[in-house]
């Protein structure tokens, strides 16, 4: 039975001491808001801070500020880490002088196992001044101002000012619609000459000679009919030229332009080139002289 007594003695001791270490660390746990500017005026952006600690691990979650008559919220409470704790701001803004008690929201304390505990707000009290000097609140009636001129004005002054805007306007008009100074000529610049078929054919290029000579029997052709114009394809233009110019050489026409469009395009190819662009300047000469 004694042994029963001691156990319960040290279990009661125990249950004494951990209440009084809770209380003191609950009483760590946060101070008191500080207010930063003290003496604010109205309009002016308020900071509410308050520090908050927390055990290792746990994050910190501020309640949302509700707004009020005199008092509105200018964004949402920042929460910044601290080396001793957490650090909580909210930005305020009075709208009204005079003394202000605000209630602050509960602040929350979060474990990573998800449990939650929460702090009371608290309440600080605000003392707003008006942004109104004290010597304006009250102002005393003044008399009347004298006025600025009371001499007549000489008019001369007035016309010798427009009569020299009227001339330096004149002569700005005049100065800006000056005739157009001469411009010389451009240096005459000779064109060069159009390089022979032989010269593209010493030079291994007989594409280049027939697709020359292709395009000139189409610019003829697009100058004996409109529609049968270069931007067609062949077979397009040749059937235009059937249609509507049936007297021209078709057959001709039509070989010559797909043996030039086959030495063109073709990787190999047997016939001569030289040739076929001779056909083509007597075709074209023949189509639009």
């Amino acid at each position: 039975m004694t042994e029963a007594r001691r156990r319960m003695a040290r279990v009661a001791v125990l249950s004494v001491v951990g209440i009084i270490a809770c209380g003191g660390l609950a009483a760590g746990q946060a101070g008191p808001w500080a207010v930063s500017p003290p003496h604010p005026t109205v309009g002016d952006t308020v900071w509410l801070t308050r520090q908050v600690t927390a055990p290792a691990g746990w994050r910190v979650r501020a309640g949302k500020f509700d707004d009020g008559d005199a008092i509105g919220s200018l964004g949402d409470a920042a929460v910044l880490w601290a080396p001793d704790g957490w650090v909580i701001r909210y930005p305020v803004v009075a709208w009204t002088t005079g003394t202000h008690t605000i209630v602050l929201p509960p602040v929350w304390r979060l474990a990573p196992d998800g449990r939650a505990d929460s702090l009371p707000g608290g309440a600080v009290r605000l003392d707003v001044q008006s942004v109104i000097p004290d010597s304006v609140k009250q102002p005393q009636p003044r008399s009347a101002i004298a006025p600025v001129r009371t001499r007549r004005r000489n008019p001369v002054t007035l016309w010798l000012a427009i009569a020299a805007s009227t001339a330096l306007l004149v002569g700005a008009i005049a100065w800006r619609r000056r005739l157009p100074r001469p411009v010389a000529p451009p240096p005459h610049v000779p064109l060069e000459g159009e390089v022979p078929d032989a010269r593209w054919l010493a030079a291994g290029e007989p594409k280049a000679v027939a697709a020359r000579a292709a395009w000139r029997l189409r610019a003829a052709i697009a100058r004996a009919h409109p529609r049968a114009s270069v931007a067609l394809g062949t077979a397009e233009c040749l059937a235009i030229l059937a249609h509507e110019l049936p007297d021209i050489p078709l057959r001709q026409v039509t070989d010559v332009l797909t043996q030039l469009e086959r030495v063109a395009f073709a990787s190999g190819h047997g016939a001569d080139a030289a040739l076929l662009a001779e056909r083509a300047r007597a075709l074209a000469r023949e189509l639009a002289p």
